[in-house]
């Protein structure tokens, strides 16, 4: 059920996600492969590098209602060895390359 659930937001990509993915698929942040809408555990995170156990969300307006839930998330991934870094949509959509390069950094902290 996850796996079809995860097919189908691949499917139904928001604007920002579909930007964001458009630089990743491309492999534009020093060669790092990312894969998107990927299971892990009961979730399906945005974007995620396993090589660097990094998972990138992109939070629409729902989210600031949500924070509780988000929390419970990262913290599931933080304790499955992930770093969890968050961006909103307006983000991703006006200022892309701010975005990457914030990507860029958290990928060359290990």
């Amino acid at each position: 059920m996850t796996t079809e659930r995860a097919r189908k937001l691949r499917r139904t990509a928001t604007d920002a996600e579909a930007r964001l993915w458009s630089c990743l698929c491309r492999n534009l942040l020093d060669g790092h492969h990312f894969r998107r809408q990927v299971p892990v555990g009961p979730y399906i995170v945005d974007f995620v590098c396993a090589a660097k156990q990094l998972v990138v969300e992109v939070d629409g307006g729902q989210h600031a209602a949500r924070q509780a839930e988000d929390a419970v998330r990262t913290t599931f991934l933080r304790e499955r060895g992930y770093r969890v870094i968050r961006f909103w949509n307006n983000d991703v959509l006006g200022d892309t390359e701010a975005v990457l390069e914030a990507i860029r950094h958290v990928l060359r902290d290990e």
